[in-house]
């Protein structure tokens, strides 16, 4: 019976060794595998079986990309200006072996390193030029801290500073200075503004003075359109009349003729039509010699009708 349970027990401890052999790597991870101490390999994804009581997995590494976000830190510009800032490091493992035997702490030490590359970076700049100079700022520290992290086995991918905290004075006056630029642009705009309103107003006041001259000017062609027309029609009832005289002359002429006056009648109608004209305003009247011989037959003839 002890016998049995010793078989048992060997045979239970003989599976969890057989079990503890075989491991299993996850996506995105890395075993490093030390032999006696000394490393081994360095197992990816898959499944794996160590050597039991020699083989030892040293460290389980994640080859995902990772973010860590350093506490801020106090830095000097060039201008003597003291501030604070936090910055945010993205990073990746890309040799398991160098990140498990590289450094000792690796977020440690590349806390450390960006504080001094920081420093060093932010020492060569001043104030405003640290305010409006983040993407070059980052670029710097990308570069600076890929370089030295290499050696580890890590990459840098990216760098940003968090937050830049200035001193309370310089806060105040930088408050200041954007609220006197607001109030600048705000008088420029005002000032644009009643610009453009003069302007629109002048432009309107020419336009309404061309409006109003064009409108003359059509007003005083209608008119002289108007008086030509009277004047035309004037011109034509005048030449009606006139037509119209000239043709009761003809038919009184052709009456006459037809009703067989002879030239002495022809003669006084003449004279009788040179009476007319002299009842009129003019003070001399010049007489024709033909009918101042007509002058004695019109004495007889008044004679004779007596």
């Amino acid at each position: 019976m002890g016998g049995l349970v010793a078989l048992l027990v060997v045979l239970i401890l003989g599976v969890m060794i057989l079990a503890s052999c075989i491991k299993i790597v996850p996506q995105a991870q890395a075993y490093v595998v030390e032999r006696l101490g000394a490393y081994q390999q360095t197992w990816s994804v898959g499944l794996h079986i160590k050597v039991p009581f020699i083989d030892k997995v040293a460290k389980r590494v994640v080859l995902k990309e990772q973010v860590v976000d350093f506490a801020p830190q106090p830095v000097i510009t060039k201008d003597n200006v003291t501030m604070r800032i936090d910055t945010v490091v993205f990073f990746q493992i890309t040799d398991p072996k160098l990140f498990a035997y590289g450094v000792e702490n690796p977020i440690m030490a590349i806390e450390n390193l960006t504080a001094t590359t920081l420093r060093n970076i932010i020492g060569e700049m001043e104030l405003d030029q640290t305010l409006t100079s983040r993407e070059v700022i980052n670029t710097k520290m990308r570069a600076s801290l890929d370089i030295a992290t290499d050696p580890w086995g890590i990459k840098v991918n990216r760098v940003e500073l968090k937050n830049i905290i200035p001193p309370a004075a310089i806060q105040d006056a930088m408050e200041k200075q954007m609220k006197a630029e607001r109030e600048r642009r705000e008088a420029i705009l005002r000032a644009e503004g009643e610009k453009k309103s003069t302007i629109l107003v002048a432009e309107g006041q020419k336009e309404s003075a061309i409006l109003e001259a064009e409108a003359e000017k059509q007003s005083a062609i209608l008119r002289a359109e108007a008086q030509k027309e009277k004047m035309i029609r004037e011109a034509e009832g005048e030449a009606e009349a006139i037509l119209k005289v000239q043709q009761a002359t003809a038919d009184g002429i052709r009456m006459i003729r037809e009703a067989g006056a002879d030239e002495a009648v022809l003669k006084i109608k003449s004279l009788e039509a040179f009476e007319k004209a002299a009842d009129g305003q003019a003070t001399k009247i010049i007489i024709p010699s033909e009918i101042q011989g007509l002058a004695g037959l019109a004495a007889s003839a008044k004679e004779i009708l007596k």
